[in-house]
């Protein structure tokens, strides 16, 4: 079928259509036209005359005459035959006829009171009579406020009387925050100044903030050593703000709380954030949650892995959706709590110090179980021990080269930890690369 038809239409593809058109008649034109005409007939909102052809060929007769249609209408409508009712109407009326009921008034009964009563409800005013009211069970005759406190108390607390039936509690208003008034320009200048003074920078809900001047100051936390706190909460930050930031976490010694809550940052942003830790190991608290849009379970199970790796961060405020990233988060902030508890230092004039640690840190920190002695009772005691630091520091290296292949996997936090915080700035430096080229 298909191919007869293109074999037709090829015949035609030569064929001169104004030779046509000049053949036709006057009448064959006005029916081609016709056919050609675009008439959309169950369009409603189209004008009768674009819906359908123009069929009368019939000259009008005069001009409109409304008095002679309305006559005409009325008169085809009174020859027209009504339809019988399938149920003819007689006038008869049937069912009961509907009887109102009587209402009866309540009989008020006549209560008599001890005449000390009857004297003092008498002498009562509005607002005495709805307190005792309300006490009695009626509670609509006071608020819920008012209701409690006249139970607790011997006082009429109602001073308004039935007036105070319509009324709602009158709630004390709450006065807006105040706004921010940190000096941006001057708190970025006593940054990139090192000012000593300066330990904590606040910029939460400063909105005109440039994204700009927000990576100016993650430039000067860099190098900064005096800055311990750093908040931008509600800032609009978005992930350029959150790239810098990860890249102040890797060169800064000295900040411990990072707050970034309530802003535009992405999961790649906080990604860049959480992957920044593992080159941190002075940061304490960091706060990502509330964030424009999800992260997402597949960005909440990499911080959850993250996090896990990190062995010095101890607060960390985000809200995650999945149980199981928020067991495994909750979880690393517990065991980097008790590796931060493991260490309790009290240094002398001497140089030396004394070490307290206890026996549930240390079957924890070196994974395994110590017995105790026979004849001393089974309690968790303290040990404690005082060294000197060039000892320690030649007991640690010797540990290290030792049992390296046998220490398990939390023991190597314990002697980081324990190394950072009693080591000088030069022993400090050897045992770093020293483990590192190990």
């Amino acid at each position: 079928m298909s191919t007869s038809y293109k074999k037709e239409v090829v015949n035609y593809r030569d064929v001169d259509e104004d030779e046509l058109l000049k053949k036709l008649s006057e009448e064959e034109l006005q029916r081609l036209e016709d056919e050609l005409e675009e008439l959309d007939p169950d369009n409603a909102l189209l004008p009768a005359g674009m819906r359908q052809k123009d069929q009368t060929k019939k000259a009008p007769t005069g001009t409109f005459q409304r008095e002679n249609l309305v006559a005409h209408l009325e008169k085809q409508a009174k020859e027209h035959p009504d339809k019988e009712d399938l149920v003819p109407f007689t006038g008869e009326k049937r069912g009961k006829v509907f009887i109102p009921k009587k209402v009866v008034d309540p009989i008020m009964e006549n209560v008599t009171l001890e005449p000390e009563l009857e004297e003092a409800l008498a002498n009562a005013s509005d607002a005495e009579i709805c307190d005792i009211a309300a006490i009695l069970g009626m509670h609509t005759l006071m608020s819920n406020q008012q209701y409690y406190e006249a139970l607790a108390s011997s006082n009429i607390v109602n001073k308004q009387g039935l007036n105070s039936v319509i009324q709602c509690t009158q709630y004390k208003p709450v006065p807006d925050e105040q706004p921010n008034s940190t000096d941006v320009e001057e708190t970025l200048l006593r940054m990139q100044r090192n000012d000593p003074d300066l330990l904590e920078v606040n910029l939460n809900n400063i909105k005109n903030i440039p994204v700009k001047t927000l990576k100016a100051y993650a430039d000067a936390l860099t190098d900064n050593t005096a800055v311990e706190r750093f908040s931008l909460v509600g800032t609009r930050s978005n992930d350029p703000v959150a790239f810098a930031l990860a890249e102040m976490l890797k060169g800064n010694t000295t900040l411990k709380s990072l707050n970034i809550e309530s802003n535009f940052i992405t999961g790649t942003g906080i990604m860049a954030l959480i992957a920044s830790l593992q080159s941190n190991t002075t940061l304490q608290e960091l706060k990502i949650d509330n964030q424009s849009q999800p992260l997402g379970n597949k960005v909440e199970m990499e911080i959850a892995s993250m996090l896990e790796k990190n062995t010095t961060l101890l607060k960390f405020g985000y809200h995650f959706t999945q149980q199981g990233p928020r067991l495994r988060g909750s979880n690393a902030m517990m065991n980097n709590n008790d590796l931060a508890r493991v260490i309790r230092s009290d240094h002398h004039s001497d140089g030396s110090f004394t070490l307290t640690l206890s026996v549930p840190e240390l079957e924890r920190a070196f994974g395994k179980k110590f017995k105790p002695k026979l004849t001393k009772p089974k309690t968790k005691k303290v040990k404690t021990a005082v060294v000197s630091s060039s000892y320690l520091f030649s007991l640690l290296l010797l540990l290290f080269l030792e049992f390296y292949p046998q220490l398990p996997a939390l023991c190597l936090p314990f002697l980081l930890i324990i190394s950072r915080h009693l080591f000088s700035s030069q022993q400090w430096q050897i045992w770093q690369s020293f483990s590192c080229s190990s």
